[in-house]
């Protein structure tokens, strides 16, 4: 038995190769040669990427009916949501590690372009499962309503790279050096081959993608247990988080109240997912109650900082 999917096979072929195109088209003719991406240029190919998934969603919508359409939208939102704490650990991953702006998009490319394969395995992986052993789901729910709680718990803690096991993991195993050579992720050092801060930095946003698929791919499963609709909205929101990054990276610190929001996202899904078979919650009401929260969270805390910036004016 197979999940129902509104995929075939030639949208799955046609969504593939469109964001094959879409990345070639960005790394071969937009950012062929390094450069420090401005906040006008990050601004515009954030709008493209939002208004490319806002197009899609109407496809959705109008090929398929309002439930698909509300569906990839609500998944939309939580995976773009979702990925702008992402961008904090980013943010210390290159601020800890020394990277260039000149050189982050470089490592944020490639470090989303393992992250789509990555993806895609999880996706049809949890799919299968949730098909073939329904008690995942109470597993799955119970697992984002702890992570939500914990992510409430850690608000407003800083992040200390440095003591990271992942750092000292990825310091321990490949040889490294503290060098930079160009935009290159390896280069020589006394006869041996070794790898730059780039590489390390690219192993450590591959990293942070991991641990925050665990998170995001069963609250989306919340959501729809259609993998296309899964798939599709996960990979319009990591396509826009490069440009995402380069808009929000200065301005992270301004959304003091993001995590509270994100939290009450995750235990909401995961109540949501948990009492699925004692009553489903409307898609569409999904939709709004988890547009309430984050808009909320975001808009108490550009208030915030808002009254921060007046104060000492």
């Amino acid at each position: 038995m197979h999940p129902a999917t509104i995929g075939s096979p030639g949208l799955w072929i046609g969504f593939i190769g469109f964001v094959i195109v879409m990345l070639a088209l960005d790394l071969g003719v937009f950012h062929r040669k390094s450069h420090v991406v401005g906040f006008r240029e990050a601004l515009g190919w954030s709008a493209v990427w939002i208004a490319l998934a806002l197009v899609f969603n109407a496809g959705v919508w109008w090929q398929f009916g309002a439930q698909p359409g509300i569906e990839f939208l609500t998944g939309y939102l939580i995976e773009k949501s979702l990925s702008i704490d992402n961008i904090f650990v980013f943010v210390v991953i290159f601020s800890t590690l020394g990277i260039p702006a000149l050189y982050q998009h470089r490592v944020l490319f490639w470090g989303i372009l393992s992250a789509l394969v990555l993806r895609a395995v999880m996706i049809f992986a949890g799919a299968a499962m949730l098909e073939r052993f329904h008690w995942l789901i109470y597993v799955f729910g119970a697992f984002l309503i702890l992570t939500g709680v914990k992510l409430f718990r850690q608000r407003g803690q800083e992040q200390n790279l440095e003591d990271s096991a992942a750092l000292r993991w990825a310091r321990k195993v490949v040889p490294s050096t503290e060098r930079f050579d160009g935009e290159r992720f390896f280069t020589h050092e006394n006869g041996k081959r070794v790898a730059t801060p780039l590489f390390l930095a690219l192993l450590l946003v591959e990293f942070t993608d991991v641990v925050f698929a665990i998170d995001s791919i069963p609250a989306i499963f919340a959501i729809t247990r259609d993998p296309f609709i899964v798939f599709t909205s996960n990979i319009f929101a990591i396509l826009g988080l490069r440009s995402l990054f380069f808009v929000l990276a200065d301005m992270v610190k301004r959304f003091a109240y993001l995590k509270v929001g994100l939290a009450a996202v995750l235990v909401f899904v995961g109540a949501k997912m948990s009492l699925v078979d004692v009553y489903k919650v409307p898609p569409l009401a999904s939709l709004v109650v988890i547009a309430m929260l984050l808009g909320g969270s975001i808009w108490f805390s550009l208030a915030k900082s808002r009254g921060k910036a007046v104060a000492t004016a």
